[in-house]
């Protein structure tokens, strides 16, 4: 399903407890003093689903009930919930298009086609590297042997000076 897209989206993608739920709050609170209205998008990467909250609330009735979308407003909050066989990022972003956010912050979905920020650990993470595309930058836990590469590599502590350049790297100019 083709999506046209309208929000920038910013990618951060590695493997499992490499950082990128830190680096996507890093993003989105940088986007935030930047001005940006910044939304977000985390791949669960799980085979099962997310669970409901704690406590049957009306929300969860209605859930229970076979209602296939749900939603709960109050004090300037809404959340929705909506139950199908699965989502694609496509379909995602553009539920999201629907709030015109200045900036999307995706964590996960290693596939997809936006420009992506690579967090690796040590060396047996650099197979990552041959199955990405759109490489912006890549974030190294230490120093590693990567040879000749397009992207510009950091270490943790050079990428959180450079937060402001990757988000406005995906900015239209």
């Amino acid at each position: 399903m083709a999506v046209e897209q309208y929000s920038p989206v910013l990618q951060v993608v590695g493997f499992q407890n490499s950082g990128k739920t830190t680096l996507a709050e890093k993003l989105i609170k940088t986007g935030g003093e930047l001005g940006l209205k910044v939304a977000a998008i985390k791949h669960h990467g799980h085979n099962t689903p997310q669970k409901p909250e704690a406590g049957l609330k009306d929300s969860e009735r209605h859930r229970q009930a076979g209602a296939a979308i749900t939603a709960v407003e109050g004090g300037g909050s809404l959340q929705i919930h909506i139950q199908q066989q699965s989502w694609s990022l496509a379909e995602i972003l553009a539920l999201y298009e629907q709030f015109s956010p200045d900036l999307i912050v995706v964590e996960g979905y290693k596939k997809a086609p936006y420009p992506k920020l690579v967090l690796l650990r040590g060396e047996e993470d650099l197979e990552l590297l041959q199955e990405l595309t759109n490489v912006r930058a890549v974030i190294t836990w230490k120093q590693l042997r990567l040879g000749t590469h397009p992207f510009p590599v950091f270490s943790l502590e050079e990428a959180d000076r450079q937060l402001a350049s990757f988000i406005q790297s995906v900015m239209p100019s």
